[in-house]
């Protein structure tokens, strides 16, 4: 409930809503704690109201106890239940966090005259980008499980195996281990491949002397972590050792920089400059990295036009790469909490291109 008075303070005190509609998937969770439900309506006093269908109403009412849990029975219309409590509560000016524009035009149809309607997705995003412990707790078991995963990684790739077995293996460590799933499909590159960002998974048989980026994640109690290191099946030339070196200064030069009321755009800066002054700026083609939680891709975004300052609670990745078609690609990210002072890494595990 500490979640949802927070919501009331940012919407009701300081905005003058008198109601917020919960409509995003994660966001309901954040809210409810539990997943299934089709909407929460937020009033300015008393309990909240989770609407749930046939499917999910057992468990809304067993898990959802702080709440009051509205059934959408077969039939029924979800936006004209909506809109009957809205106007039995005397809700004048509505807020809702993120809605197709089919739903906004039905909602603000049904409520016209009788309460304003307007989008707030920035406000939700306010407090999730800030991870209180019990969001804290769950991430760093994500991430202890993510880096046993990185483990097996270096054990398991050699010349001969698959791709999607070297993922496979991950994916059973994690999970046997803990994980409730993956963060996002597992990405295993090999070779030539391994200079596409997001190059996926395939049958291809990793080579003697191939780079390999593993990019995985582990998910734990709806949380997720984020974590890419880059191997060679094989010894390593002189080359891919060089970049690496690269790429590793980059990442360790802006997590040193990590720390609140640092610019998420400077530290971008930081990377990319040890980049560029290698000569090989053109070949890092992405953001240094976003913030990570209930989803893999949240708040704080770390780029060259975020306008985010970070702050203690933020949990965020640092994934500089150098991508070079028909050579290679090189990555190192790990998931990291900003803290008071500085920042811990919360996924660990070797930095180094040789394997076991």
């Amino acid at each position: 409930m500490k979640r949802i008075e927070a919501l009331r303070h940012l919407a009701f005190e300081k905005k003058g809503f008198d109601g917020f509609l919960i409509t995003d998937e994660a966001n309901l969770f954040y809210f409810t704690g539990f997943p299934g439900a089709a909407c929460l309506l937020i009033p300015k006093t008393g309990k909240g109201i989770i609407y749930v269908y046939g499917v999910n109403y057992e468990q809304a009412k067993a898990e959802g106890k702080a709440f009051k849990v509205e059934l959408v029975k077969y039939g029924e219309n979800l936006l004209d239940k909506i809109v009957a409590q809205v106007r039995a509560l005397k809700i004048n000016k509505l807020a809702v966090d993120a809605v197709s524009v089919e739903n906004y035009r039905g909602l603000a149809r049904r409520l016209r005259g009788k309460a304003k309607l307007k989008i707030q997705t920035g406000m939700v995003w306010e407090l999730r980008k800030v991870k209180d412990e019990e969001e804290l707790k769950l991430m760093r078991k994500a991430a202890e499980l993510t880096s046993e995963g990185m483990k097996t990684a270096y054990e398991v790739v050699k010349p001969g195996i698959k791709e999607y077995e070297v993922a496979a293996e991950i994916e059973y460590a994690m999970r046997r281990r803990g994980s409730w799933g993956t963060s996002f499909d597992t990405i295993v590159a090999s070779g030539v491949r391994s200079a596409f960002p997001h190059g996926g998974c395939t049958e291809r048989k990793i080579r003697k002397g191939d780079l390999v980026v593993v990019d995985i994640g582990a998910v734990y109690k709806h949380y997720c972590s984020d974590m890419t290191r880059t191997m060679v099946a094989g010894k390593p030339s002189e080359k891919q050792k060089k970049i690496y070196e690269i790429v590793r200064k980059a990442q360790e030069k802006a997590f040193e920089a990590t720390k609140p009321k640092a610019k998420a755009k400077d530290l971008d800066a930081i990377a990319r400059k040890v980049i560029d002054d290698a000569g090989y700026g053109e070949y890092f083609v992405h953001s240094l990295g976003h913030g990570v939680g209930l989803e893999i891709h949240e708040q704080p975004r770390l780029s060259r036009e975020s306008k985010d300052k970070l702050t203690a609670g933020n949990v965020v990745t640092i994934e500089p790469g150098i991508y070079i078609v028909g050579f290679g690609g090189i990555r190192i990210e790990d998931t990291i909490l900003v803290r008071k002072r500085g920042a811990e890494k919360l996924t660990k595990g070797p930095y180094t291109l040789e394997t076991t």
